[in-house]
């Protein structure tokens, strides 16, 4: 039994909650990048997102929990800047480990998946 998907096959996690709000892998992926910047806005470029997007996502996601996910200061003479607070590492956490999990859940359908997909260089059904 396979524990992790093929490479070439992407399984993405998203979760809905209700009015319309979701936790899927842009979200995660901010946070990852506001914990190594330290910026919100730092983040959003490194994800070619502008400063209003990555701080709208993450009004969003600080709305969706009781407890803030990230924290920000104003800038000023120390300057501004964003911090990933404990509940919000730890929901990073908690979703990685949700889509390993996953992955590993329906690895075996991954491999079936795969290995019915084209090889490199063969044509597809006499197309090519």
């Amino acid at each position: 039994m396979t524990t992790s998907a093929p490479d070439d096959i992407a399984v993405n996690l998203r979760i809905d909650f209700s009015r319309e709000e979701r936790l899927g892998r842009g979200k995660i992926m901010l946070l990852s990048r506001i914990i190594e910047t330290g910026s919100i806005s730092a983040a959003g470029r490194s994800m070619d997102m502008s400063y209003r997007r990555a701080w709208m996502l993450v009004d969003t996601m600080n709305r969706m929990f009781a407890i803030p996910v990230v924290e920000s200061q104003r800038g000023g003479k120390q300057g501004g800047g964003a911090v990933v607070t404990a509940f919000g590492e730890e929901l990073l956490a908690r979703f990685r480990k949700m889509e390993a999990k996953a992955r590993e859940a329906i690895g075996d359908d991954l491999d079936w998946l795969q290995s019915h997909r084209p090889q490199d260089g063969a044509d597809q059904q006499g197309r090519g």
